[in-house]
């Protein structure tokens, strides 16, 4: 068998460092061949298997290419019978068939947005990729997150929309009934069409997806369990398993009526009262949700304002329109016991700065965060290192992890727990393993929390403005100003924008308001190609539109706003 070397990102050469075999010498998998020193770090060619070294092809001090033969081995075959065949021994123990054996160039575990995504890419570009999901393809984003959240959101709106009619001149009936059943009933058909339009781009890009639980056997090689089993022989693997929800200390946590965001996505009946643990991302979205449905809503959080990662204004302005839209929001609480009472309802006890307090309600919604996703991965066989905390995969710019051939992206390496961050390292993640050199940029990602009014962000924020010293500005529009937000009787909110003072080029952008979920993407494009204020001042806006409002807050960085 051949030992050649691993690729060097932009098809550069290495230089061969100690060689610490010899002809003759019989080696075991994973035994170090040779080092060689790259322009990104030293890089160790590795057995695949046990055998002995039949020929050297360098010595030490010369170049060496991506991908050029450095070794010839001899199989041992008596070894591989030792090494290899107990793991396939030891899946067809388990269902009494021989795991089948398949070759890749890359496999990929895990199917969500940054798993299916990087598979995509990867296949379009000449790579036979694998992808190994045990569940539906999609992931979370798809399955359990941001598509079924917000066909929540969609049909909570309806229903505020029906409640308020009377605002447009339609009379008529405005007390709608809320059929959760169709609710849930039309966000599943929702999410089984978009499942199913990922399922024919696997097989449009013959892409082998394999259904299953995936285990490192070793850092090339990965069983799978399932209906059928598997071994996976691959020459790049990027782990996308992404992320669960995060265990909760709390006594009572396991009691019928709680819920967490996954079982709560599947709940078909509407409470009449409900308790929030959770003031971030994943419990705003909910408190605004069953509020629109016009349930009792109340929201404890235990940092001393919602949602910690917004501007500290956004923060307290959607603070300020949930309570004014009937929504009971405790901040700076902990909650310490969650208890059943006699009539069946849930007791939530809870300490703030008046003391302990307690509120009843019919169910509870427990949303305090996400963790990486690497239950029964057994990355430790491949020699995969965690991060300083033991969250999440250690990974550098390019997605690599500290096994040359082995990425993580998504959720699971716990940078930022975004799906459209997870696409995008999955991309960069495929350029790299075709030997282009490629990194992450984190500088202009934009965030949406799918409130009422939406929330979104992108950059820099004042906070971290002030704390990194930046001469900033700060341009600033309420839409209340905004002729097409009256027309739709959303005028609460603002946007701000922030530049920096030195260059004039925008460097944040946050935005409250009607549409911000769209109307972010125009602002990350701004900071991503480094454009001032004065670039988007001599740009011409549509009119009437709510884009309209980062004109104007581009106008309260220089001269001032217009119509304000």
């Amino acid at each position: 068998m051949e030992i050649k070397m691993t690729k060097i990102p932009g098809g550069k050469k290495g230089t061969v460092g100690k060689i610490s075999v010899k002809i003759g010498e019989t080696v075991e998998p994973g035994a170090v061949l040779a080092q060689v020193e790259t322009a990104k770090g030293n890089k160790q060619v590795k057995a695949a298997e046990a055998g002995s070294i039949v020929e050297i092809f360098h010595e030490e001090g010369q170049e060496v290419a991506s991908e050029e033969t450095m070794f010839i081995m001899q199989a041992d075959v008596a070894a591989q019978d030792t090494e290899v065949s107990p793991v396939l021994d030891e899946e067809t123990a388990k269902t009494g068939n021989a795991a089948e054996e398949v070759k890749a160039d890359v496999l990929i575990i895990g199917g969500g947005p940054g798993g299916y995504v990087a598979a995509i890419n990867g296949a379009k570009r000449g790579l036979k990729v694998v992808l190994v999901e045990k569940d539906s393809l999609g992931g979370t984003c798809l399955n359990r997150g941001c598509i079924p959240t917000k066909a929540l959101v969609k049909s909570s709106e309806i229903c505020h929309n029906v409640k308020h009619a009377e605002l447009f001149g339609i009379e008529g009936e405005t007390s709608p009934i809320v059929n959760m059943k169709k609710v849930i009933a039309r966000k599943n058909d929702v999410v089984d069409k978009l499942v199913s339009g990922v399922e024919y781009l696997m097989e449009k890009n013959s892409i082998q997806v394999i259904k299953g639980h995936a285990r490192f056997i070793s850092e090339t090689l990965v069983a799978v369990s399932g209906e059928k089993d598997y071994t996976i022989d691959a020459k790049d693997i990027i782990i996308a398993t992404g992320s669960k929800c995060s265990k909760v200390n709390i006594p009572g946590i396991d009691l019928p009526f709680v819920m967490n965001s996954t079982t709560a996505l599947e709940y078909d009946e509407l409470p009449k009262s409900i308790t929030i643990i959770g003031g971030g991302v994943i419990g705003m979205e909910f408190a605004f949700i069953y509020r629109n449905f016009g349930v009792e809503v109340h929201v404890i959080e235990f940092m001393d304002r919602l949602l910690t990662m917004v501007d500290e204004e956004v923060s307290e302005e959607i603070k300020n329109i949930a309570i004014e839209a009937g929504i009971d929001v405790c901040t700076g609480a902990k909650v310490t016991n969650i208890q059943n009472s006699t009539d069946g309802k849930a007791v939530v006890t809870y300490e703030c700065n008046q003391g302990s307090k307690l509120v009843v309600s019919e169910k509870v919604i427990v949303a305090i965060g996400r963790e990486p996703n690497i239950e029964g991965l057994d990355v430790e066989k491949a020699g995969v290192k965690f991060n300083e905390n033991g969250r999440g995969i250690q990974v550098d710019g390019h997605m690599r992890t500290n096994v040359e051939h082995i990425y993580a992206i998504g959720d699971v390496n716990n940078i930022m727990q975004l799906a459209h961050v997870a696409s995008h390292q999955g991309i960069v993640a495929i350029d790299n393993i075709l030997g282009e050199d490629k990194s992450m940029d984190y500088t202009a990602v934009p965030n949406v929390i799918f409130t009422e009014p939406e929330i979104a962000s992108v950059g820099l924020t004042e906070d971290v403005c002030k704390a990194q010293s930046i001469d900033y500005k700060v341009g600033r529009f309420d839409f209340m100003g905004n002729g097409k937000a009256l027309t739709m009787e959303q005028t609460k909110g603002f946007i701000k924008l922030i530049k920096d003072k030195e260059t004039n080029k925008i460097i944040g952008g946050t935005i409250i308001g009607a549409e911000a979920s769209s109307l972010i993407s125009a602002v990350t494009v701004a900071i991503a190609n480094g454009l001032t204020d004065e670039n988007i001042r001599e740009t011409i806006f549509a009119h009437p539109t709510t884009a309209e409002v980062i004109h104007e807050a581009a106008y309260g960085l220089g001269i001032g706003v217009l119509h304000q």
